[in-house]
């Protein structure tokens, strides 16, 4: 049953600064805790609502700013061609090693609030996705889940460190995850004990984003009841 969240801005503090980030937290706890990795458009409105709707699942969730060296808070809601060329623009420049110690940084955080049982997993879109697979890979989370992660194909070599549940949403028309990317996906992933690979046919790239070009709500809320899954048997 969903419950009502309640959400605060906060700052965490880290080597060389500190980022800010969107905590919401269920109205009941203690409760297992969610980092929410965005997409390129920073946290915006969609990642926030991603992260209430977790706390309104009962979790502690978290969306951190992955950007916040480059440029603090990006919110891009709206992307026509400036903002596209700009959220590319910060993927390109974006750091992803020192991206995963902030999500651990991230993840000892709502480890150590009081209304967080200890237990954290990662969920994550597009270039969230592939920092949730990095979850897996390089940090202590007790689960990570992927929605149509780019790049992940080029990081296969490190999935014999995966040693906590993970599960990749792989949307078949993908253009950024062509076909040859998805079958290596399978073909390094498929054999590997705690991983699980969803493929969504005939689904394209954002399609569990509300109001995006490619938001299907069928295929989400199949995604989504997955995801739950997943982070109920890990995390509770």
């Amino acid at each position: 049953m969903s419950q009502t969240p309640t959400s605060q801005n906060i700052s965490i503090p880290t080597d060389g600064g500190a980022f800010d980030a969107y905590l919401a937290r269920p109205a009941n706890g203690p409760a297992p805790g969610v980092i929410v990795i965005q997409e390129i458009f920073g946290v915006n409105p969609n990642i926030r609502s991603v992260t209430d709707w977790l706390a309104g699942e009962g979790y502690c969730a978290l969306a951190l700013d992955l950007f916040w060296r480059l440029e603090p808070n990006v919110s891009i809601t709206d992307p026509g061609d400036a903002e596209l060329q700009k959220a590319f623009g910060l993927m390109t420049a974006f750091d992803q090693d020192t991206g995963v110690q902030d999500i651990q940084t991230a993840i000892n955080y709502l480890r150590a609030d009081d209304m967080c049982t200890g237990k954290v997993g990662t969920l994550g879109f597009c270039l969230g996705g592939r920092m949730a697979y990095l979850g897996a890979t390089r940090t202590d989370a007790d689960a990570n889940i992927g929605y149509y992660g780019v790049g992940i194909q080029d990081m296969l070599d490190e999935a014999t460190n995966i040693s906590a549940p993970l599960i990749l949403h792989i949307a078949g028309q993908d253009e950024f995850v062509p076909p040859e990317a998805q079958a290596a996906l399978h073909a390094g992933l498929d054999d590997q004990p705690h991983v699980s690979l969803f493929d969504y046919p005939a689904q394209d790239h954002g399609f569990t984003r509300p109001g995006g070009m490619h938001y299907d709500a069928e295929a989400t809320d199949t995604a989504h009841t997955r995801s739950l899954a997943t982070l109920a048997q890990a995390l509770r």
